[in-house]
């Protein structure tokens, strides 16, 4: 008789609402993927745009979760834990990722229209949207097995991605590079996972914070040494230095719209991951991570910064080259507010900056990468100097793009960045860490000069015989997407960091 309690324990119901996001992306997947063994090749351009509705339905079904928090696969024991958890930081990181998948989908209609005889379409569609699924998993996620799967789903896919052309070497070697890297990642975290459930005796992340302050003294050092290599293995998925260098050559070598989905939905992915490990799972251990962060955020700011001042602008694919660099800059601001949470009174204040960050960069970052792939249509090579005398071309698009680089570069009329990097500069500075905010200062200063160089470019007069830029549809879609949503965020720039910070746990 005293089995039947125990069983139903066991026995965990599912809150098919709360999961619905990852859900649908997964599941128009395989529909994709099927449908794709049927249809002709002249019809295939449609699983685009099914794949496109599919990652909007699932960033619509956020909108019913917004009334308070939920958790499914559960347990109960002396305190409650759930694998699975809808909260506010859950929320926005799934609208970050969904939104940016949507965007990077717009961009890959256009992409595979023009390179349609060496990517094949459904393998292309179902990778992405199971790429999607993983990432929006993985904030959700409160237990470490399931965060290493919910980052295994999002990256396994994303490998196949990059290297998906055929016969392009320059994209197997990007592959290659990628791969590896990840999964060094994932063997050192899994490493540390399992010293961590050796020494507490649970996955669940609060339980994981309740026993690791009271673990026994013979399994001290199995606990740190499970803490730090957790973070190592987090740290190669956010592309901190020294953990940065296949960056570069996966952007250059992965098709476009692929970069701009790594740059974004990969970053948010290790990120959250990280959060979740450092501030919710391993909060005894801030006077640990914390310094160790902090050091990391000052040498990614650095090398990235240093790295994009030196692409040369006639250099074969440049742009994308200075964007991927650029991209390893703001993840040393993005670890800022996440390193500051550990010495801070209030931890969720901090990590609102590393959303709030999060949200601005995404938008304008997709953006920039959404004008490359215009021009890239036309100039193959996508050097820094192809975009000379744009505006005198494409008005609007030089102006959007000249837009997006100055949100990045924090300076007015992209008021969105100057916010954003503020409130990291905040974060630090209240926390105690003069130091990092001074090395990110000249940070700062020093991608001014790139990315205002680049912006002087646009209106210069042209070249030669000017190239005539033809915007389709959907790159139309992201452009306008992309700058209203930047414009908009400038406009109220306050409304993100309160969206970002309130009750993100």
């Amino acid at each position: 008789m005293s089995a039947q309690p125990v069983a139903e324990s066991l026995v965990q119901s599912v809150d098919w609402l709360a999961v619905a996001p990852p859900t649908i992306a997964a599941a128009v997947g395989l529909v994709v993927l099927v449908a794709d063994l049927f249809l002709p090749e002249a019809r295939k351009a449609v699983l685009g745009w099914v794949s496109v509705a599919g990652l909007a339905a699932a960033a619509l079904m956020l909108l019913p979760l917004l009334n308070g928090d939920r958790g499914t696969f559960c347990v109960n024991g002396p305190t409650r834990a759930c694998s699975y958890t809808v909260d506010h930081f859950t929320l926005v990181i799934q609208f970050l990722v969904l939104g940016g998948a949507l965007l990077a989908a717009l961009l890959s209609v256009t992409n595979l229209k023009d390179d349609e005889r060496r990517v094949p379409p459904g393998e292309f569609w179902f990778l992405l949207l199971s790429s999607a699924a993983g990432a929006a998993l993985l904030p959700a996620s409160r237990d470490l097995a399931t965060l290493i799967v919910a980052l295994e789903v999002a990256s396994l896919p994303a490998f196949a991605l990059v290297g998906i052309r055929h016969g392009d070497k320059r994209s197997s070697e990007a592959a290659l590079k990628f791969f590896l890297s990840s999964v060094t990642a994932t063997a050192v975290s899994l490493m540390g996972i399992s010293f961590v459930y050796a020494s507490t005796g649970t996955l669940y992340l609060t339980q994981v914070a309740e026993r690791l302050p009271h673990v026994d003294g013979q399994l001290h050092t199995l606990a740190q040494t499970g803490v730090v290599l957790t973070l190592v293995g987090f740290a190669f998925k956010t592309a901190a230095v020294p953990f940065h260098f296949w960056v570069p050559d996966t952007y250059v070598g992965a098709p476009l719209p692929v970069a701009a989905y790594l740059s974004v939905v990969g970053k948010a992915v290790g990120f959250s991951g990280l959060i979740l490990v450092t501030v919710v799972a391993f909060p005894s251990y801030a006077d640990v991570w914390g310094p160790a962060l902090a050091a990391l955020a000052a040498l990614t700011m650095t090398v990235g910064n240093v790295g994009a001042l030196r692409q040369q602008a006639t250099r074969a694919y440049s742009a994308v080259r200075l964007l991927a660099w650029s991209s390893v800059g703001q993840a040393g601001y993005l670890l800022v507010p996440i390193a500051a949470a550990g010495y801070a009174k209030d931890p969720q204040k901090a990590i609102g900056s590393t959303v709030a960050y999060a949200l601005m960069y995404a938008a304008v970052n997709l953006g920039a990468f959404a004008v490359a792939a215009l021009v890239g249509r036309s100039r193959a090579l996508n050097r820094i100097s192809d975009y000379r005398g744009l505006y005198a071309t494409n008005p609007l698009t030089a102006l959007l793009l000249a837009f997006f680089l100055l949100c990045l570069a924090g300076l007015p009329p992209g008021v969105i960045g100057l916010f954003a990097k503020v409130t990291v500069f905040s974060a630090a500075v209240d926390a105690g860490l003069g130091w990092l905010a001074v090395v990110m200062a000249v940070n700062v200063v020093i991608a001014l000069f790139y990315y205002l160089q680049w912006t002087a470019l646009l209106f210069r007069a042209p070249e030669g015989e000017p190239a005539r830029h033809r915007v389709p549809a959907p790159l139309t879609a992201a452009l306008a997407l992309t700058g209203v949503l930047g414009v908009a965020l400038s406009g109220a720039p306050q409304l993100v960091l309160r969206f970002a910070a309130t009750g993100l746990f």
